[in-house]
């Protein structure tokens, strides 16, 4: 399978509006992706009367895990196909496209790695423990990755509010009728 590499196909006149309309549909994917994991986990008490909690709760925290693990991998993705279609674009059309760049520069995702690792993320281990604490044990991994969940999740709305801002700014003036 080949890798696509930005999100302009061939070089045409509607540049940035191509660039818009893909990572547009990138953050949608991405936006689909925490809430079919949400989806998932809020009709895991369905499962309660057949499944114990020592069965039910770890794979609540697997489902937040795997639809987190998905949005970042795409967050890198829509970062990387940015930056290579901007590298084809003029100082103009840069401009246009700055501020969802800027976007991606001043809130970096760090590697899955990371973000799984509890020592390196302790204010957020220390709120997973104590909600552990507070309601069951077995709830400190279930924390832990909503947690991450909720990181994606502020992430791709300040990506796609850039994106309405420049949508707004490059779109034409309507008529008032």
């Amino acid at each position: 399978m080949t890798k696509e590499k930005g999100y302009l196909k061939h070089p045409i006149d509607n540049a940035v509006f191509d660039i818009l309309k893909g990572i547009d549909r990138d953050v949608e994917r991405g936006e689909d992706a925490l809430m079919l994991g949400l989806g998932i986990v809020m009709l895991s008490s369905t499962f309660a009367p057949v499944a114990p909690p020592i069965v039910l709760l770890p794979l609540v925290a697997v489902t937040f895990a795997v639809s987190a693990s998905f949005a970042r991998k795409n967050y890198h993705k829509m970062e990387r196909k940015l930056s290579e279609s901007m590298a084809q674009l003029d100082g103009h059309e840069k401009a246009i496209l700055q501020p969802i760049a800027a976007v991606f520069a001043d809130y970096p995702m760090h590697s899955l790695a990371e973000s799984f690792n509890p020592f390196k993320n302790l204010k957020r281990t220390c709120k997973s423990a104590l909600g552990g604490l507070l309601i069951n044990p077995l709830w400190m991994p279930i924390f832990y990755m909503m947690g991450i969940q909720i990181n994606e999740e502020k992430n791709l709305g300040i990506l796609n509010k850039a994106i309405i801002g420049v949508e707004l700014k490059i779109s034409p003036p309507s008529s008032l009728v």
